[in-house]
């Protein structure tokens, strides 16, 4: 696996390609790829994500990926030093970094309001002509696009919170929030009185201020997040169910059975069989 590192704030990089140049990348630092024109496949840890012109997907530190270009694909890669993001400052965004891990590559392209589609294009448009028109006040612009960038991601990611946090949801339920989806793969970790001791809440009282904050129970946000992931799973991956089982910690095939018909009343093969794309049906 290659793995790219990088020390500036940020860089701009324009890639018209038909072929990915490497396979299996993965950085130590956030990209956003704004697809220019083209359309094919973008893997993320082993899933596949169809792309076309217009998309805006955001690939997080540590993530595996590639592309499988279908037709000639232009991409403007804005790559953001994780400390660069980490240090970022809002008036309005308690914690950005956390928005940024939340997304989980569940959907492809991030932007989820359809204004931003236009707002994404125009700023993606001002960064190319700073890339061909060098002057002494592009890093000072180029700043500006790429701060507004994370903004409209982050904007937009926030959609995919739980539906019932608060708009003014403080910093420590993002903290958790982020926690519990970087460590779902580890049920140890997920559990109440970890989760209690690690934030420096009484394991009584976190119940309440969770459900207070998100509109659910920690309980039930776990289930549908574990769940959405075991979709994504079955919908865009070729994972035997047996590696999925693994995968997410259950204790036999039976146990994630037992599991995903209680929230979907139906079998996760028979799930697959109606959900699985062609393009991965074909593989299996």
């Amino acid at each position: 696996m290659k793995r790219e590192n990088m020390h500036q704030s940020f860089e701009i990089v324009y890639r018209k390609v038909d072929e990915c140049p490497a396979r299996d990348l993965q950085f130590s630092f956030f990209q956003m790829v704004y697809v220019i024109t083209g359309n094919g496949f973008l893997h993320v840890n082993g899933n596949c994500i169809a792309y076309q012109a217009g998309n805006l997907m955001l690939m997080t530190p540590n993530d595996s990926h590639n592309f499988d270009i279908v037709d000639i694909s232009e991409f403007l890669l804005v790559r953001i030093n994780s400390e660069y993001v980490k240090e970022y400052s809002s008036k309005n965004i308690n914690c950005i970094e956390c928005l940024l891990y939340y997304a989980s590559h569940l959907s492809g392209c991030i932007l989820k309001q359809k204004e931003d589609e236009f707002l994404v294009k125009s700023i993606v448009g001002c960064l190319l002509h700073a890339l061909k028109h060098k002057d002494i006040y592009n890093e000072d612009l180029t700043a500006h696009y790429v701060n507004a960038l994370i903004v409209i991601a982050v904007r937009n990611i926030s959609k995919m919170k739980p539906v019932g946090i608060k708009e003014n949801a403080d910093k420590r339920i993002l903290e958790i929030i982020n926690h519990i989806q970087s460590n779902i793969f580890s049920p140890p970790s997920l559990k109440a009185s970890f989760i209690a001791a690690k934030f420096d809440i009484s394991p009584t009282y976190l119940g309440s201020y969770f459900k207070h904050q998100c509109g659910e129970t920690i309980q039930q946000f776990i289930a549908h997040y574990r769940m959405r992931l075991i979709e994504h799973r079955l919908n865009f991956s070729d994972r035997r169910i047996n590696e999925i089982v693994n995968e997410f910690g259950f204790s036999d095939e039976s146990h994630l059975n037992k599991f995903f018909k209680k929230h979907r009343s139906i079998s996760l093969t028979g799930y697959r069989k109606t959900k699985k794309p062609p393009i991965l049906q074909s593989k299996s």
